[in-house]
């Protein structure tokens, strides 16, 4: 029994539902671990011909819970980690760790199911949320998503595929503009700069996504896999899962950082984090010796 996904059908449309608004459909271990059983469900039934991820309550997804991060996680998640030593007091990066390994693996299936998987972006998408509706085939947005990177305000380093994606989906100087300046994008600016695939009207945003879905399930599935299959390739996508993998590597280390505890701070304050460290031991730059 999953508490936060749902998984309903429409005929030959599998239908998959984040619903956790209370949170703003955010992702602990447990939603994490709910949302790639629905997914790898969805991905290999032979049934389902195409498949919609939405969220519930007007948002899509706001990433990992960060007040579940800062809380140290749910023991009963995370015990079977070092089950001998359960009182020593665990890192962010490992509570990260186990949500990314969960969503990680979710997006790597969708990315390689045989079949179209849509978006359906009602509300905000940010940081994970965001990484995990464009490693979907296509995106719909209503007029009041918005789309954020968001990474950067608690001092993360970015991972959910949208390293991987962003560069591939709006070019390289784009892709800098969203992580080092962060703009909250509205659905019609995420539109024109290629994020998404189209802005739906509010009135009957459901419907006709769900229309779409039907038109796709409706389609030459078989040759829409291999095409997809073949896209994918030629973007270099099928190296996904390897940059999955780093992705997941550099978060969890930059979650034990000074910079996300003070960015972890400032979320749960509510004000502007102040980040004074210095600027050595990026990726791929090592620190000048003593």
């Amino acid at each position: 029994m999953m508490e936060h996904v749902r998984i309903d059908r429409d005929g030959a449309v599998g239908v998959i539902t984040i619903d956790r608004p209370a949170r703003f459909n955010s992702l602990d271990v447990s939603t994490a671990r709910d949302l790639r059983r629905a997914g790898l469900q969805m991905a290999r039934d032979g049934t389902v011909r195409a498949v919609v991820l939405r969220g519930a309550g007007g948002v899509f997804c706001s990433g990992a819970d960060l007040k579940y991060i800062s809380a140290g996680g749910d023991g009963a998640d995370l015990a079977y980690l070092s089950p001998a030593d359960r009182d020593i007091p665990r890192g962010y990066g490992e509570t990260f760790k186990q949500i990314l390994e969960y969503l990680h693996s979710t997006i790597s299936e969708l990315r390689r199911a045989p079949k179209p998987i849509i978006a359906s972006v009602d509300g905000a998408a940010a940081a994970g949320g965001f990484g995990l509706a464009m490693a979907c085939d296509l995106v719909f947005a209503s007029p009041r998503a918005t789309f954020e990177w968001a990474y950067g305000k608690t001092g993360l380093t970015g991972a959910e595929s949208s390293t991987f994606l962003l560069p591939r989906l709006v070019g390289l100087r784009r892709a800098m503009e969203m992580m080092l300046l962060n703009p909250r994008l509205s659905a019609g600016t995420a539109m024109e700069m290629g994020l998404i695939t189209a802005v739906v009207p509010a009135d009957a945003f459901d419907a006709q996504v769900l229309a779409i879905a039907h038109t796709l399930a409706a389609g030459p599935t078989q040759a829409f896999a291999t095409a997809k299959m073949l896209i994918n390739q030629a973007a270099g996508v099928d190296r996904i899962d390897f940059h999955l993998d780093q992705e997941l590597h550099h978060l969890s280390r930059s979650a034990d950082g000074d910079e996300f505890r003070e960015g972890l701070r400032a979320f749960l304050e509510k004000r502007p984090p102040i980040f004074t460290g210095p600027a050595v031991g990026a990726v791929g730059v090592s620190p000048p010796r003593p």
